[in-house]
């Protein structure tokens, strides 16, 4: 039976990724409101946009120096907060310099929260002795509907910025601080200088070296899999309207549907990881989200186009959560110093992944810009290895942390 403390870590820690996809969500999908409150140009746009996941991988480098000496779930307490104080900033402001403030302090605030939050998660499923980090990410994009659809409501009411984000924050900003009681991360350990040596090849500790060429397969898959998720969620609604003729209304369906899909995908994963292995689950993925990159290349019309948006939605959903736990137990000893490296890749892949499509786009064409993605993604099928065996069955042969040790760096081998 699962100490209920674990129970009580487990939900708290998912209400956590649900509250960082509302927040996400309310900034992504309100960015022409936020271009017109604060006149940014259509040229300036792109480097604010840019400087949110450029601080975020520092925001991630830096909580990987933090939880060296402070406990990771002290780094995800503070983090969450700030993230919804920014959103609720950045719809306040009227002025250049306050956008630019509030964007980053987002950035930096939601590279720790992320970082922190898969930190938390690798060490929980660990601890639960098995997969369960998808469920997590599952509460991550049912909080991405959720703040989609009330971004939907306040620009469908022509609701002021402030007068949505508000009470998101009123409500989200308490709850995230009660329900962080029951994070469950053990302390760090106070290192002497002697304890965190760092080279360009990784970091040396108590709990071994993250040598950057073992970690490179995923950092990979990682960099694919953000370079397709950003491509459906920046060129969807133009692919289907410009290159498939649907009207404009029908052009906002795709990513709801990409959505949804990635929601149950999610939600059923851990399943699939526990009864075939992560390394069957992620080959599963990369092979849908290629088959989904393919239908939409070769689309004729707007449904056939969505239809492959929604494949996209299952097979892409599972790669992201099992990198994450793919690095927990390749580094279990500083899980903590590898998810912060690889949460990096994150914001890389999803830097690339837009200006990519957009520049293949319109020197060659978008049907073809398409293939790009599709073709990344497959070399997942070249790395799937590096996810390991037997992660259908933590435990064998390994002795299941104690509460006290999650957070700190997974399991004690």
């Amino acid at each position: 039976m699962t100490d209920p403390r674990l129970r009580h870590g487990r939900a708290s820690l998912a209400f956590s990724f649900f509250s960082q996809g509302v927040a996400f969500a309310l900034l992504v999908t309100r960015i022409p409101a936020i271009q017109e409150r604060y006149g940014i140009s259509d040229a300036l746009l792109p480097l604010f946009l840019a400087a949110v996941p450029v601080l975020a991988g520092v925001g991630s480098v830096l909580t990987e120096r933090i939880v060296r000496r402070a406990p990771v779930s002290a780094v995800l307490r503070w983090a969450q907060p700030v993230v919804l104080l920014a959103l609720l900033g950045l719809a306040a402001g009227d002025e250049m310099w306050q956008v630019a403030v509030a964007l980053g302090v987002f950035g930096l605030s939601v590279g720790a929260l992320d970082a922190s939050m898969n930190m938390l998660g690798i060490g929980l499923q660990a601890a639960y002795g098995r997969s369960i980090m998808l469920g997590f990410h599952a509460a991550y994009s049912l909080g991405g509907i959720v703040g989609a659809s009330l971004a939907w409501a306040g620009a469908h009411w022509d609701l002021a910025l402030v007068v949505s984000y508000l009470p998101v924050v009123v409500v989200l900003v308490p709850a995230a601080l009660v329900g962080s009681r029951w994070y469950v991360g053990g302390e760090r350990p106070r290192l002497g200088p002697e304890a965190v040596k760092g080279g360009d090849d990784g970091v040396a500790g108590d709990g071994g070296r993250v040598a950057f060429r073992m970690l490179l397969p995923l950092a990979l898959v990682m960099t694919f899999a953000y370079i397709g998720d950003s491509t459906v969620s920046n060129w969807s609604a133009k692919y289907l309207q410009d290159v498939l003729g649907s009207s404009e209304e029908l052009a906002t369906v795709p990513y709801n549907a990409y959505m949804v899909t990635t929601l149950v995908g999610r939600a059923v994963g851990d399943l699939g990881v526990r009864r075939f292995g992560a390394v069957a689950v992620v080959r599963c993925g990369a092979v849908l989200a290629a088959v989904g990159f393919a239908v939409v290349a070769a689309a004729p019309g707007a449904w056939t186009g969505m239809a492959g948006f929604t494949v996209l939605g299952l097979g892409l959903c599972v790669i992201v959560p099992q990198t994450f736990a793919a690095a927990g137990r390749l580094f279990a000893g500083r899980s903590d110093v590898a998810v912060a490296r690889l949460n990096v890749f994150n914001y890389v892949g999803f830097l690339i992944g837009s200006p990519l499509v957009g520049a293949l786009g319109d020197a060659w064409s978008y049907r073809g810009a398409m293939l790009v993605p599709m073709a990344l993604v497959l070399l997942t099928l070249v790395y799937a290895g590096s996810f390991g065996d037997g992660s259908a069955r933590y435990g064998v042969g390994h002795e299941r942390p104690r509460i006290a040790d999650v957070g700190r760096g997974g399991n004690r081998v």
